[in-house]
């Protein structure tokens, strides 16, 4: 349960050459930096442990991640009975490629990278018209009482020991 540093990524050698994969895992879902910073890291797919309930505003979020930074996205969740399955992937427009239902299994996603570069190379999403000057309070670690919270030990939370 120690909370990493960074967020990776890396090259994986595939028969259609080289694809630049990072990872983030389940809670990293819910936050939109994560899949932000790996997409700048230059991944091209983010696969995603995961490790909850899926319904559809969750699918929708991660399908969200997809198109918003124009990668791909791969998720496997526990199967019934400990969760509710529906391991899923999306390609960069937001079409989904597998969705599972409930049952324990190997599913395959089938990734088009030359689609995949080539809305990368044409998009207005992902990097290519970000303002990064506009976003300083992204990284303020100020909040207002409204989002404060206590934690599992009941203390208060604070990200920067996260």
């Amino acid at each position: 349960m120690t909370p990493g540093e960074d967020f990776y990524t890396g090259l994986l050698d595939t028969k259609a050459g080289p694809v630049h994969v990072g990872a983030m895992i389940c809670f990293d879902r819910e936050q939109p930096e994560s899949a932000r910073i790996l997409m700048l890291k230059g991944a091209e797919l983010i696969l995603t442990p995961n490790a909850c309930t899926l319904e559809e505003m969750r699918l929708d979020q991660f399908k969200i991640r997809a198109w918003e930074n124009q990668v791909g996205v791969a998720m496997a969740n526990y199967p019934g009975p400990n969760q509710n399955g529906r391991s899923v992937a999306y390609d960069p427009g937001g079409k989904c490629l597998v969705l599972a239902d409930d049952s324990e299994g190997v599913f395959i996603a089938d990734f088009d990278l030359n689609d995949l570069r080539e809305r990368r190379s044409k998009a207005i999403f992902g990097n290519a018209y970000r303002r990064p000057h506009r976003y300083g309070i992204l990284s303020s670690p100020e909040k207002d009482d409204v989002w404060r919270r206590i934690d599992g030990n009941g203390q208060p939370y604070d990200a920067s020991k996260r």
